[in-house]
């Protein structure tokens, strides 16, 4: 990664996104300041955004590789060591009144996800970067404005008497940039000063469907109540309850049911045990209790799941934004953190290959711009991409996954990839899961290898058809003389 000393970042956000893009901009040499609405996201105290624990994360090789390649010696071993693996799907269901569990492998080569608990994962990335001379921390900062032409932002100062009294105006600062990364979310404040400087098309969706996280607790001998490698489903349809493995011994829950569900059990919360007792077999009793389900049902808030895609992410040379700012997406298909990890890793790609070394501020700056367009052009739709995929696969994870033609496809392609892999097939999931390729190129040889295999299949069933008809007509002819002599001779 170049030298680029002098050079001043400022990262809004400080989540595991915003986080390892510092480190990125750190490791090149930026004196980096990183701004935050929340207090310190390691202090356990600290509320998140959405008043509960985020939906628990999968870590998978985009984000692996975006943290390997932040030249931190020691920083992937030891955010690995604080993950679970996670190496397939596990249905839950019911058939004449006896459960049943069937396990699927994410991949035929055996290789896994592993679930990370978003905290710790966050509380790794802060203190790496709190061990950085040329790292500043500023909590409580609150983004009001920014004029990204002439590099200047304003962040009101927030403290204990600002936030016990709304009508209390925060003191502003005004801070000067050479540089500034987005990472600050959905609702980003960053975004929403970009659309004043750049012509940017935006588009933005809530799905029908809303969630709400329970906790599985250990055993009574402190294990783990179902299998801890696995993520657990119990498909529903248009619905689903699934479970994620903590290293506690926990399992981090979400139901996704659609809003007027979500209503209707509101109305009458003695319905939930009903519900779940008829939809999602062996979760109530055996993991959670009646009363612990309806506790966290009433208690934990029922939240959005919002689609967000626009483009492009940057104006001019002084500002980008990465990960949930630039393209929010539904978390179906756990690729969520993992493409704004892989948006940091992307970026500073793009920054390097197009770095001037000269002391020009000008040209330094020209050539930052013709590598955030760069960027923006590539990675749009790259994005635009896996947020489809990934509202699509809520139908998979809460369908699809018994579905007898999605068994066939998913047993061929990875038959295919295990035995022919001059073919270059494999399936989407281990494509998106365990590969770097971009998520634009993957849809293209998913659609490609799926019409390949309809054109092979319908093949087979017209050859088998031309079979069967010539037999047929080649026995009706054999066995009419019989037929015929039969008549003359009865």
């Amino acid at each position: 990664m170049a030298s680029n000393k002098g050079h001043k970042t400022l990262i809004v956000g400080a989540g595991p996104v915003g986080a390892l893009a510092a480190i990125y901009a750190a490791r090149r040499g930026d004196n980096v300041e990183i701004y935050e609405l929340r207090s310190d996201l390691r202090d356990p105290s600290t509320t998140p955004l959405n008043f509960t624990k985020s939906i628990n994360l999968a870590l998978s090789e985009r984000g692996i590789n975006s943290i390997r390649k932040a030249n931190s010696p020691g920083l992937l071993d030891s955010v690995l060591n604080e993950t679970v693996p996670m190496y397939g799907r596990m249905i839950h269901g019911e058939i004449n009144g006896k459960l049943y569990e069937n396990a699927q492998s994410y991949d035929i080569h055996g290789r896994y996800i592993r679930a990370v608990d978003r905290g710790g994962l966050n509380k790794r990335l802060l203190d790496e970067l709190a061990h950085m001379p040329n790292v500043k921390f500023f909590f409580n900062h609150k983004l009001t404005g920014a004029d990204f032409k002439r590099r200047v932002a304003w962040f009101e100062k927030r403290d204990s008497s600002s936030q016990s009294n709304p009508q209390r105006r925060s003191p502003e600062i005004e801070v000067s940039f050479d540089f500034m990364i987005g990472a600050d979310g959905a609702h980003s404040a960053v975004r929403f000063h970009l659309m004043k400087f750049t012509r940017m098309a935006y588009q933005q969706e809530y799905i029908d469907t809303l969630w709400c996280e329970f906790t599985i607790p250990p055993s009574e001998d402190n294990e783990y109540r179902i299998s801890p490698n696995h993520l657990h489903i119990w498909p529903g349809g248009s619905f689903m309850f699934i479970a994620i493995p903590s290293l506690d011994k926990t399992f981090t829950c979400t139901l996704f049911l659609e809003a007027d569900k979500f209503t209707c059990l509101d109305k009458d919360p003695s319905l939930v045990v009903q519900f779940f007792r008829r939809q999602f077999p062996g979760v109530v009793p055996g993991l959670i209790s009646e009363s612990e389900l309806k506790q966290q049902y009433s208690q934990n808030p029922h939240l959005p799941l919002i689609s967000i895609k626009c483009t492009p992410y940057h104006y001019s040379s002084s500002v980008v934004i990465v990960g949930d700012a630039a393209h929010a997406m539904v978390p179906f298909y756990g690729q969520g953190m993992n493409a704004g990890l892989e948006d940091v890793r992307v970026l500073y790609d793009f920054l390097d290959a197009h770095q001037d070394l000269t002391v020009d501020s000008e040209v330094v700056q020209d050539s930052q711009g013709r590598a955030l367009d760069a960027y923006s052009r590539q990675r749009a739709p790259d994005a635009a991409a896996i947020n489809d995929l990934a509202l699509k696969n809520y139908n998979e994870m809460a369908h699809h996954v018994q579905n007898p033609t999605y068994l066939i496809r998913k047993w061929v392609e990875e038959r295919a990839d295990r035995y022919l892999p001059s073919l270059g097939w494999a399936t989407q999931y281990s494509r998106i899961s365990f590969g770097n390729e971009r998520y634009s190129e993957i849809t293209k040889a998913t659609r490609n290898q799926g019409i390949v295999l309809m054109s092979f299949v319908g093949l087979v069933i017209g050859t088998t058809m031309s079979w069967g008809g010539w037999w047929a007509w080649r026995w009706t002819r054999t066995s009419r003389p019989t037929r015929v002599l039969s008549k003359w001779f009865t």
